[in-house]
This record gives C-alpha cells, structure tokens and sequence, in this order.
C-alpha cells in the first residue's frame, strides 16, 4: 500500500523480497509459512483512515538521540561514540513528497548493545543512550536524526556471526495497516555483503537502497558527519522494507 492517498496504485514487484524459507538466516526458518499466502480482500475505511501525526505534540529533543535520554534520567553527560546526523527525504512512487509522516527509528550505542532486558552481549550500557528517536517530516518530507554511530554486534547465526551497523527505521503511512519498517547500513562497511540476513536478498540494488551514504556537505565541520537516506515507499525506485 503506497503512503499517499489519491495516488494511482502501482503494482509490487513481488520478486524484490527474499523468498520466506531461507536456511541461511537461522532463526527466520521456524517463521517461514509452511503454505501458500492468502490474498486479503481490499482494506476497509477503518484500515484505511488515521492516525493523523500534524498534531502530535514532539519533545524539543525526540529526534536528537544525544540529548533526548539523559534529560529524563538525570544524566548530565554526552553518549559514547562517533556523532553523526542521519537525514533523508520521504517520497512516493512518483518522487513526491511524503510530507507530516511520522518516522521512528532505534539502534544499538556505539559498543553495539540495545538497551533491552534480552540484550546479553558484553559490551556496556551507554547511561547517556537510549538509543531512541522519532521526528515528523516536512512539508517537503524531509527528515532529520543526530545520533552516534551504531556498532556491529555478534549474533548466534553462527559459530562468528556479526551484523553490520545499522539502524532501523519505521515510516507510518495514512493508517497503521501501511507502517513500513527497514535498516539503513553504512556506506563502505564490509560486514554487509557478508550478513546472513542481508544475503536473503537477491537483488543487489535492493540492498543498496539500504545504505546510508556519507554527505560531507551536510556535515558538521569539528563535530561531526552526515549520512543521507532517502525512503521511497513503492516503485521502481523503492527502498526495501522488511515484511512486518
């Protein structure tokens, strides 16, 4: 379902999503549909219609992850890591803008840990990170994060498996039955190609649409760098979505 209303419906390239059963992602096999997928009939109005984000009430820090945890825990100090600013612009199939969307994202601190009871690796809590953050688009669905960069992690895929840093990312559409989910990677990171959940991907330019990419124009001089990743919701185009 594209994210704009009115629009003329373009139809999925189905191909552009890793088939459901794929060994080399472990723990995806005991999720994978045993039988054929069944077809919905059309959304009802009440799939359709809200939530309406250009009311909702943003806190002065919600999208600048270096300051939006420690204030309310009453730290006093700066998160660990390499700060950066991630910023994007929201688009339609047809390169329109997705203006008064609300985009989420999370991540792990810089030693690539989660602040999350299930979360065991060894690398230490960040007390300054909570590794959390939302925003609303612009009228020109424009978008914009500060964070620290995200470390790799290991994962018990395999015997030395490591995901590459990320960070995910949801867009909300015109109703909750349209939420979209995915990961920017970063540019030049040679965990990529080699992860096993970036593997289930066939098509190379789906898992480029995925990286983040370093643009030196927007950084800040002395403080620190800027990755742009733009979202397109659907089209040939598109950015690869996780099925959620």
């Amino acid at each position: 379902m594209p994210l704009n209303k009115g629009k003329r419906f373009v139809e999925r390239d189905r191909t552009w999503h890793p088939v459901a059963y794929t060994p080399g992602y472990k723990t995806a096999v005991a999720r994978s549909p045993s039988q054929a997928l069944v077809s919905l009939q059309a959304p009802t109005v009440s799939e359709l219609s809200g939530p309406d984000f250009q009311h909702l009430r943003m806190g002065p820090h919600d999208n600048d992850l270096l300051l939006n945890y420690r204030e309310g825990n009453g730290q006093d100090g700066l998160p660990v890591g390499e700060r950066i600013i991630m910023f994007g612009r929201v688009t339609d199939q047809f390169g329109k803008p997705v203006p008064h969307t609300l985009v989420e994202m999370w991540q792990a601190n810089a030693g690539g840990r989660y602040r999350h009871k299930k979360d065991q690796y060894l690398a230490p809590l960040d007390p300054n990170f909570g590794g959390v953050g939302r925003c609303l688009t612009d009228e020109e669905g424009w978008y914009r994060f500060r964070t620290v960069k995200p470390g790799p992690y290991p994962w018990p895929n395999g015997i030395n498996t490591w995901r590459p840093a990320h960070i995910h990312v949801s867009v909300m559409g015109p109703s909750i039955s349209t939420r979209l989910v995915t990961q920017m990677y970063f540019e030049g990171d040679p965990l990529i190609p080699i992860c096993p959940i970036v593997r289930t991907l066939n098509d190379p330019e789906a898992v480029q649409t995925m990286v983040g990419r370093l643009d030196m124009a927007h950084s800040r001089p002395m403080d620190c760098l800027a990755y742009r990743f733009d979202i397109v919701t659907r089209g040939e185009l598109q950015t690869y979505f996780e099925n959620v």
